[in-house]
């Protein structure tokens, strides 16, 4: 499911994002004041959507959590539009802004693209919201403030940096996605990775004889690229294998990225 952001109303939406109308209307009638703040609401549709997922939110079930009406939120948050980009960007405040001084460039971009990559594993969810448009909220944009920043080191033309930006953000994107995927693969679909690739496998060998002559490309890969035997002390044994290889191959993907960024530098110079 894409969700797309921005579908509220513009000016009420932004003045929300930038907290420039905070201020609640004064109650009319009787009975204490409204204890709720768009604070509060945001924080529980996180846990709302952390929990259950993109499908379960809703104005009720946030209202739920918080032992109030829907009605009630209505007071601070026009709708669930407006509270989908609150909660986007109110994730992203859990990104550092700085990192330490390095001499190498390499350093702080690759602890970038780990932090943002643990926010997505965080909350799955926000790999739902469609790219196509922006939020355009303060902690949006101080996440790209800081990988701006941080590409701005390398010395390389504004145009290369704002491609790298384009390039950088679906790589931590679609890692974070299939590690989110593979951590609720098992709970969704009541088999484990195991059992799946043990029923196809045997399946696919009885169906498909010739597969190895149909992909050679395939099985040489299979063959020469298997991944080392995990070291049982550095963490990762622990882990699904699904979730293990995304790692991986987000780390030398990365790489080979960044590798790339510093041959456009030596050529540059």
């Amino acid at each position: 499911m894409v969700v797309f952001a921005g579908q509220g109303d513009a000016r009420r939406s932004l003045s929300l994002l930038w907290r420039a109308e905070v201020a609640a209307p004064p109650r009319v009638g009787p009975g204490p004041k409204p204890r709720l703040s768009v604070d509060a609401i945001v924080a529980a549709a996180v846990a709302v959507a952390d929990e259950d997922g993109m499908a379960a939110l809703s104005m009720r079930a946030v209202g739920e959590r918080l032992g109030r009406t829907a009605m009630a939120l209505y007071t601070h948050v026009p709708g669930k539009s407006e509270l989908l980009d609150l909660m986007y960007d109110a994730v992203h405040a859990e990104l550092p802004s700085t990192y330490p001084e390095s001499e190498n460039w390499r350093t702080p971009v690759t602890a970038w693209a780990g932090e943002v990559l643990e926010l997505y594993v965080r909350h799955p969810w926000v790999l739902q919201v469609s790219q196509a448009r922006p939020v355009l909220g303060p902690h949006e944009y101080a996440n790209l403030d800081t990988l701006v920043r941080l590409l701005g080191a390398t010395g390389l033309a504004a145009g290369t940096v704002r491609r790298l930006v384009g390039t950088l953000f679906p790589l931590v994107q679609g890692s974070a996605r299939t590690v989110a995927d593979a951590r609720r693969a098992a709970t969704a679909t009541g088999s484990s990775d195991e059992e799946w690739w043990a029923a196809r496998s045997a399946a696919l060998t009885e169906l498909v004889p010739d597969f190895a002559e149909r992909f050679p490309a395939v099985i040489r890969l299979e063959r020469d690229g298997a991944p080392e035997p995990y070291d049982a002390h550095d963490g990762q044994d622990a882990m699904p294998y699904p979730e293990r290889e995304a790692r991986e191959t987000f780390r030398v993907g990365l790489g080979v990225l960044l590798d790339g960024i510093e041959a456009a530098r030596a050529g540059r110079s």
